[in-house]
């Protein structure tokens, strides 16, 4: 057996394509109007239309059981951006016990979007702090061979090499 992908269950299909598309700038793979599947490999389908496909069993909407995780390295430029989209929030950006950034939302039909800065960029920015790659390797949680080359790959990034 192999998985595929998550698919979670949208009122509005056209609402939440513009809310991946354009405010969390995802990439459609696949549209079959009442279905879409992003780059990321997670799907939207349309309520009324997989309602049909369960034998109308309830759908419920908005239990906090279930997350959508993302990465950006801007999380503070990415949390403006949906401030100005009035996203609500379930907390702006903290730092989880690790230091790594993140921030929780909803997306139109309530389910809880993560957005958090790659572990990648979490080792650059707590170098760019000063703090050893071994202690990094403790915070983070990840080898030092890991944190050693996040560190280089961020670094060349930024620079432009």
């Amino acid at each position: 057996m192999k998985y595929i992908c998550p698919l979670i269950v949208v009122e509005d299909i056209r609402a939440s394509r513009e809310f991946y598309e354009v405010l969390l700038e995802q990439k459609i793979k696949y549209d079959f109007g009442e279905n879409i599947t992003f780059e990321g490999d997670f799907a939207l389908h349309l309520r009324s239309h997989f309602s049909e496909l369960i034998d109308g069993k309830p759908i419920t909407k908005g239990s906090n059981g279930f997350e959508l995780y993302f990465e950006h390295d801007d999380i503070e430029k990415m949390v403006e951006k949906l401030k100005q989209n009035n996203v609500e929030f379930i907390h702006e950006v903290r730092e989880q016990p690790w230091r790594q950034k993140v921030a929780r939302f909803y997306d139109p039909d309530g389910h809880i979007i993560e957005i958090g800065e790659s572990m990648e960029f979490l080792s650059f920015r707590l170098s760019s702090e000063g703090i050893s790659t071994d202690e990094i390797s403790n915070i983070i949680t990840m080898p030092v061979d890991f944190v050693t080359e996040a560190i280089e790959q961020i670094h060349k990034r930024l620079n432009g090499s």
